[in-house]
């Protein structure tokens, strides 16, 4: 499906160049002459290259419909993490790097969605909120002003979030995988 280069959103995967890149943050840019035009930083799915492209709203691209495939997360061995496939419990061993920095999050038996391009996977999805443990959180400091207050906690997978102050040790919080960042507290 084409759509105009001002159209590209974060996220969309789109063919450039012969190869198949995911739209990661994207800028509008109006400049004092010439016609507008959209700053995309975009990532290879298939080697994990970075770029930066500017469109104009006169140019097209492929926007790439990926399939997606429920899938299960089983272990890590090394880098590798081994999933299985909901429908026919065939196993899929991938490298951690696919997934990024959100890999750390990933939970024995989570449900994740692979995102498949001829039939080979590209990418992971974990789910948008995950439920973890604080094991360690620093004290507050008196006289902090309460717009700044975040203080930093180190969660049960070992990633550093920074928390309110009234959340401490031992309590389970929601986090963004992707941002790694406090959502609320959990339930």
């Amino acid at each position: 499906m084409k759509i105009s280069g001002v159209d590209i959103r974060p996220g969309n995967i789109i063919e450039y160049e012969g190869g198949i890149w995911r739209a990661v943050k994207i800028q509008h840019t109006q400049p004092g002459k010439g016609g507008a035009y959209m700053q995309v930083e975009m990532k290879n799915l298939i080697d994990g290259r970075k770029n930066n492209v500017r469109f104009r709203s006169a140019e097209t691209v492929e926007r790439v419909r990926l399939d997606t495939k429920d899938f299960q997360f089983l272990f890590a061995e090394g880098d590798m993490l081994t999933f299985m496939d909901k429908e026919n419990y065939e196993q899929i061993s991938l490298p951690a790097d696919l997934i990024g920095n959100a890999a750390a999050f990933l939970q024995d038996g989570m449900d994740v969605v692979m995102e498949l391009y001829d039939e080979k996977p590209i990418s992971v999805q974990l789910p948008d909120q995950i439920e973890a443990t604080i094991v360690e959180a620093d004290a507050v400091v008196k006289g902090q002003t309460a717009s700044s207050s975040y203080k930093p906690a180190i969660l049960d997978n070992g990633v550093r979030v920074m928390v309110p102050p009234h959340i401490s040790s031992g309590t389970r919080i929601v986090v963004d995988p992707y941002s790694q960042e406090y959502v609320r507290r959990a339930d």
